[in-house]
């Protein structure tokens, strides 16, 4: 007679629960993690967003001699896009941030229409992304609407 009887050796209940739990801990750090990768890459767009409006306003001034004015009132909502130029863009994160317009269809004490534009995207850090005739851009806030000095910074 054998003393040990050969059992099927398998996982027990607790020694399963203990893994999924182990797993569960890990995959939520890595979930935490990974939000900030995320809004890195949220403002990655944006500064690419900005990049392309500096680059479809060129193209249009090349054309027009003016850049494109927009509809939008100042300091509003979405890009609605250059006609021929450049489709409307959106901000990646549209529910809590918005591109910004500053709009330049109207004179300014020192501009006339069309010499200048502005739009910004707000970044996740509370800074902005600025695009203008200039270039592009990080600055710490808006300027002034009726400021005359015609720039984004």
């Amino acid at each position: 007679m054998q003393l040990f009887e050969k059992k099927n050796r398998g996982f027990t209940l607790i020694e399963l629960l203990v893994v999924i739990a182990i797993i569960g801990i890990l995959a939520s750090i890595v979930l935490v993690s990974l939000g900030g990768a995320r809004a890195k890459a949220r403002d990655a767009q944006r500064q690419s967003d900005m990049r392309q409006i500096v680059t479809a306003q060129e193209m249009y001034y090349g054309d027009s001699s003016v850049y494109f004015q927009s509809g939008a009132t100042a300091g509003t909502s979405t890009f609605s896009g250059i006609t021929g130029y450049l489709d409307a863009i959106d901000d990646p994160q549209p529910t809590t941030k918005d591109y910004i317009w500053v709009n330049n269809d109207y004179d300014i004490t020192d501009c006339t229409q069309g010499d200048y534009f502005c739009a910004y995207a707000a970044l996740e850090g509370g800074n902005y992304f600025a695009a203008s005739e200039k270039g592009t851009k990080t600055v710490s806030a808006l300027p002034e609407y009726g400021s005359s000095d015609c720039v984004c910074w």
